[in-house]
């Protein structure tokens, strides 16, 4: 009958442990067990009194009974104040207190067994307190203990179907009621979805280390019980987690101690990292206790990298920067702003790196900006959602002399399209996912306005994944026979892109496919396109010089984008043949399909590397035996070398080169430098570019960064290669076209107000497209 009743007991408990979670199940589980029979999750008394001990604040020595100390250290102990959350019915408080610490607090959300406890102690303990409360809300000041002893609570609380969100709230307690100084101790099975938000949580200003309790002899459980210690340091500090762990842990207790060491060792590495970098990304919680200073007041030239939101108490977890602006901002917009990144340029230099962060600033007119670095987890989120998502979580980083209850405004990058419509997607191995597309602007020039006031004008745009934010070409689309074009203009956008528009408001209406619809080659959408050309009244003289001769000069250019540079040039510059460097085929294919790229005797498109091509031409025989025969200019059918004559034509293709223009982009956004690629600037380049250039040759580049360090860098390597430089500045200080003279007679000052007439002479155009590039024209500076 005994064994019938005590089976029915078992089952009866067993019922009560489906979810550790559940205040209901625990009143159950302590009305079956009873107040006198006490169960110890995990480790006892005998096992852990020797490990835990040392680790307790100035411990008493202990009489040969156990329960006595001498009365000095008992004086220690009973000031260390002691708090045991999710105590149960274990002994583990009676033990303590009968070694001296008698200030110690229990708490359990169990009305049941805290009566139960507090009947079974309160004359042996007087001293022990008891109270009903749950320790992820816990009713304490700040910094009231100096020890939180945690048995088995955090992991009850980490149940895998339930989520983080309970042992989230719950460590953010104990961080709370930390006095500086106070230790965490947790007695833990350590799994790693537990060690997973444990570590990290006590990341910042914490040290911390790991031991593993003895087992019993008799016990055959093959899981271990470990000991987690954090104790609460420098605020500023990243420790390095320390472990007592014996390695033969791992051949005993395979799973469960391997487990524990990937944990460990990649934490440890994640700290390493924050303690040689600067760049380090705080939580919401840590900066709130004081890890980088008072947020509440606005510090000038602050900025944290963060994280907001947490594993259960948001929606979504964020990468964030705070950013304090410089007085020299001002005057402010707002006190606080928000602005939202998209995963697709969240690696820019403009938004990835510290002074690109700055230039948000600057433009945004806010006193403290949160940069927000969206990623792939909130793809499927609306801008609604992630607003609603944020918006406690900013709050809290709002300084506190700009808390009148307003709203804090919600930025991001906007492209400034009305319509897209997609016409064509390809990938190459090279370039990466390519695509065409169809746009409305929102804004248009204000000519274009004028010229096409009824209906919306259409552009095609060339755009690369790897560069999603650059426009690599972009072209007006005119039905056919229409030789109405617009001006140059520039679009209007709040992130760097080759060319900008801007203008009046515009109707919203995409126009269905029409085969009559195809690319203007008579106008430039692009300014950069325009600075290009105007760069070209340098060499003026020349040209002048060659056109009036009869004969063709020569240009190279690396990088075809949509081929619409080379055409407009074909078409405006009868006197130029043009040759057009490209290393991927498919993008020669698109310029072909849906650009109207053309190729005839006066225009060449190679595929091959832009580098190698410009390298032959500089070591060519052939070039160096055409050029200084003067055999273009003179007229010459054929170049001779003693006896030796070559045919003019089989040296036209390496002959030294009038004009050399580089417009590449870069596939690595994240360094600062859009255009050109990297290859570009290094001297080695630039010597050879300066060897292929004829003698009043002229070198163009169109550099794209808002890096002053780039730009600098970029300047004082071509000083070093070429004598005279010049530049036009372009779209905001994002867009500079330099131009570099081959001669070393250079280019009188005085000689820029009869250039433009003589350019003009030049340039086969309507007037409206002429006078813009001449207006560039007139902008050019020289490069000191």
């Amino acid at each position: 009958m005994g064994k019938n009743k005590e089976n029915k007991k078992q089952e009866e408990l067993l019922k009560t442990l489906g979810d550790f979670t559940s205040k209901e199940n625990w009143d159950q589980f302590f009305k079956i067990r009873g107040s006198d029979d006490s169960f110890e999750w995990y480790a006892e008394w005998p096992q852990l009194k020797d490990i835990l001990l040392p680790h307790l604040s100035s411990p008493p020595a202990a009489t040969s009974d156990g329960g006595g100390s001498s009365s000095s250290s008992r004086g220690k102990a009973e000031k260390i104040q002691i708090l045991v959350p999710g105590c149960g019915n274990s002994k583990l408080s009676e033990y303590l207190y009968d070694d001296g610490y008698r200030n110690i607090t229990n708490i359990d959300f169990s009305k049941v067994v805290v009566l139960d406890m507090l009947r079974r102690n309160v004359r042996l303990r007087p001293e022990m307190k008891w109270r009903v409360m749950d320790m992820t809300q816990m009713q304490f000041e700040k910094e009231s203990f100096d020890i939180v002893l945690d048995k088995g609570g955090l992991d009850a609380l980490m149940e895998p179907e339930l989520g983080p969100k309970l042992g989230n709230q719950y460590l953010s307690e104990v961080k709370r009621l930390l006095k500086d100084g106070g230790k965490f101790i947790c007695l833990t099975l350590a799994e790693a979805h537990v060690l997973g938000l444990f570590f990290p949580k006590f990341r910042c200003g914490w040290r911390m280390s790991i031991h593993a309790i003895p087992q019993k002899s008799t016990d055959r459980s093959s899981l271990l019980t470990f000991m987690v210690i954090a104790e609460k340091d420098n605020l500023t500090s990243f420790s390095q987690i320390l472990s007592s762990i014996d390695q033969s842990l791992i051949a005993k207790n395979g799973n469960q101690a391997r487990g524990l060491y990937e944990v460990l060792e990649s934490e440890n590495k994640i700290r390493s990292t924050y303690s040689s970098s600067s760049d380090v990304l705080y939580s919401l919680e840590d900066l709130k206790l004081g890890a980088k200073g008072n947020l509440a007041e606005l510090n000038p030239g602050r900025r944290i990298q963060l994280t907001l939101g947490e594993p259960g108490c948001s929606r979504f977890t964020y990468k964030a920067v705070l950013l304090d602006a410089s007085h020299s901002s001002e005057p402010f917009s707002y006190h606080c702003g928000v602005f939202l990144v998209p995963k697709t340029r969240a690696h820019e230099w403009l938004y990835s790196s510290e002074e690109g962060q700055w230039v948000i600033v600057d433009n945004s007119k806010v006193a403290r900006l949160i940069m927000i670095l969206l990623d792939s987890s909130h793809s499927d989120a609306s801008m609604d959602d992630m607003q609603r998502d944020l918006s406690p979580l900013v709050k809290q980083l709002e300084p506190e002399d700009c808390k009148n209850g307003a709203q804090i405004p919600f930025m991001a990058a906007s492209d400034g399209l009305k319509q897209r419509k997609i016409v064509h997607q390809a990938t190459s191995s090279l370039t990466g996912p390519i695509m065409v597309e169809d746009v409305i602007y929102e804004n248009n020039d204000e000519y274009i306005s004028r010229l096409f006031p009824c209906v919306d004008v259409i552009f095609r745009r060339l755009t690369f994944e790897r560069s999603k934010n650059l426009i690599q070409s972009e072209a007006l689309l005119t039905r056919v026979g229409s030789q109405e074009v617009g001006e140059i203009g520039q679009k209007k956008t709040r992130i760097s892109t080759k060319h900008k528009r801007k203008g009046n408001q515009r109707r919203s209406v995409m126009a269905e496919p029409n085969n009559d619809l195809r690319v203007n080659h008579n106008y430039l959408a692009s300014s950069y396109h325009s600075g290009t050309i105007s760069g070209f009244l340098l060499i003026s003289s020349y040209l002048d010089n060659v056109a009036s001769k009869g004969v063709m000069a020569k240009a190279v250019i690396i990088g075809l984008g949509a081929g619409l540079l080379p055409m407009f040039l074909h078409e405006c510059l009868p006197f130029l043949e043009i040759e057009v460097v490209e290393l991927d085929s498919v993008v020669l294919d698109i310029a072909r399909d849906y650009f109207g790229l053309k190729e005839d005797t006066r225009l060449k498109v190679h595929v091959t590397d832009g580098i190698k091509y410009v390298r032959e031409i500089a070591n060519s025989e052939l070039a160096n035996l055409a050029t200084s025969n003067h055999c273009l200019v003179e007229g010459k059918s054929s170049v001779s070398s003693g006896s030796c004559t070559v045919p003019l034509a089989e040296c036209t293709s390496l002959r030294k080169t009038d004009l050399l223009i580089v417009d590449v982009d870069s596939s690595d956004s994240s360094s600062g430098l859009t255009c050109p690629a990297a290859d570009f600037i290094e001297e080695s380049f630039l010597l050879t570019a300066k060897s292929s250039l004829s003698e009043q040759g002229l070198f163009v580049i169109n550099l794209v960064s808002r890096s002053s360090t780039i730009k600098d860098l970029v300047f004082s390597r071509m000083k070093l290669v070429f004598t005279h430089l010049f530049y036009l500045q372009l779209e905001e200080d994002v867009n500079i076209v330099i131009f570099a003279l081959n001669t070393e007679a250079g280019f009188e000052d005085d000689c820029f107000h009869q250039a433009p007439d003589k350019l003009s002479r030049l340039l086969k155009l309507e007037q409206g497209l002429r006078d813009q590039i001449l207006d560039d024209a007139r902008k050019i500076k020289r490069l000191r």
